[in-house]
């Protein structure tokens, strides 16, 4: 009887986050709040753990204080299983020197995977918001015979050039014939010629394969050592590199209108985008999906709470996602995110915004098309997101599509 490969799952998460700015000014881009009550981290991690992983490490470097304490507050496993998720540092194993890229990531992290000793090994980013049972890609990487394996999500041909771009091969579609970064004029698909192949990032390789290849690059001093740029190349010239269409994904629980969701929320539009996408009636991506539930740390708080201010002033709140602990009194609430403990005093309006943790909103403030980092304080009548010369003059980040982002912990007067 042929026992099941052990599989051991890499989590890339030391990434600066630099075009998510300010939101990245005291955290790693993984650590960054999502959707009210959730970090960009829990998608990852919950996809592995829902796919029955139980041995898998992060990969952290860049201001990865909040991010080290989310992960050993909330994923704790049963050690009686030999279970755990792991943040691990930085470590310069291999000289006075920090990660120069992912792929050096996994060939600074060697012992983690000789520790180990898994059959295989499944390397995916720490930042990018969607569902994937990962054992249906394991399957078809194990029947391919292919050495290292590619998912992909399928984009709009006019969106090819911010991607790396997977052309198949035109004899097996299973195969990759080239992996294209960034291309401008590239071919559509065989099947869909207004769509390409974008890589989602996430990687399954035999674990042989894995270390030869970093530990070939990492030799190379012309390499950025990246996975997408310099590994993924370096399978395909050898003829075995397979690639694994996320439309052959099921997930239970998904729906036609969420199935195929894959958000890269890499900058402050995308990450904007991504939250209305939570909050129609029929989500585009749906968090209530408790087939594949999406695991946070749970809040030790009271439920939300939706009253009349102290001049009778009716609070309500149309399409939107309010996290447990907030008080909304009088408060008029439309098509936005609010995270945990956030306060709005009576005759408030927040429309088309998201709202991280502890925001204090004052009487009579209005915000709109923005995004308010943990523990902003908007004095009474002030307002964000209203007028575009004054937010640029008081240093917050407003974006050319006219999105507002106020730093962690500012004061914002009237």
């Amino acid at each position: 009887m042929q026992t099941a490969p052990k599989v051991f799952g890499i989590i890339l998460a030391g990434g600066e986050g630099k075009r998510l700015m300010p939101l990245t000014a005291d955290r790693a881009k993984p650590a960054v709040p999502f959707g009210g009550q959730y970090r960009l981290i829990d998608f990852a991690i919950s996809n592995l753990i829902n796919s029955g992983l139980r041995q898998i490490v992060v990969l952290t470097q860049y201001k990865s204080h909040s991010l080290d304490r989310h992960i050993s507050q909330t994923w704790r496993m049963s050690a009686l299983l030999d279970s755990y998720v792991a943040s691990v540092p930085a470590q310069q194993r291999l000289g006075k020197r920090w990660f120069t890229g992912s792929a050096d990531a996994i060939l600074q992290s060697l012992n983690l995977i000789n520790d180990e000793r898994p059959d295989i090994v499944i390397v995916i980013g720490a930042d990018h918001v969607y569902r994937m049972d990962f054992r249906q890609m394991l399957a078809a990487h194990i029947e391919s015979g292919a050495r290292a394996t590619v998912a992909g999500i399928r984009q709009p041909l006019e969106l090819a050039n911010q991607f790396g771009v997977i052309d198949v091969d035109k004899n097996d579609p299973t195969r990759i014939n080239q992996f294209l970064e960034k291309p401008q004029n590239p071919e559509g698909l065989a099947d869909a010629p207004h769509e390409v192949l974008a890589s989602m990032g996430n990687y399954i390789f035999d674990t042989d394969a894995l270390i030869e290849a970093v530990e070939a690059d990492g030799e190379l001093p012309t390499s950025n050592h990246d996975m997408g740029g310099d590994i993924v190349p370096y399978f395909v010239d050898r003829g075995e590199a397979g690639v694994y269409d996320m439309n052959r994904n099921d997930v239970a629980g998904s729906t036609d209108r969420d199935r195929y969701y894959w958000r890269d929320v890499g900058t402050i539009d995308s990450f904007f985008d991504a939250h209305q996408d939570l909050i129609s009636t029929l989500p585009i991506f749906n968090l209530y999906n408790m087939d594949w539930p999406i695991h946070s740390q749970s809040v030790n708080s009271p439920p939300a709470k939706f009253v009349r201010d102290n001049v009778g002033r009716i609070g309500n709140a149309i399409d939107s996602v309010v996290s447990l602990g907030s008080v909304l009194s009088g408060t008029h609430l439309e098509r936005s995110v609010v995270g945990p403990w956030t306060l709005a005093a009576g005759g408030s309006t927040i429309t088309d915004s998201v709202l991280f943790d502890s925001v204090r909103v004052g009487v009579g403030a209005r915000i709109h098309r923005a995004i308010l980092d943990k523990n902003v304080v908007l004095a009474d009548g002030a307002t964000v997101g209203v007028d575009r010369t004054r937010d640029l003059e008081r240093g917050f980040t407003v974006t050319d599509s006219g999105i507002t982002v106020v730093g962690k912990g500012v004061h914002v007067d009237r």
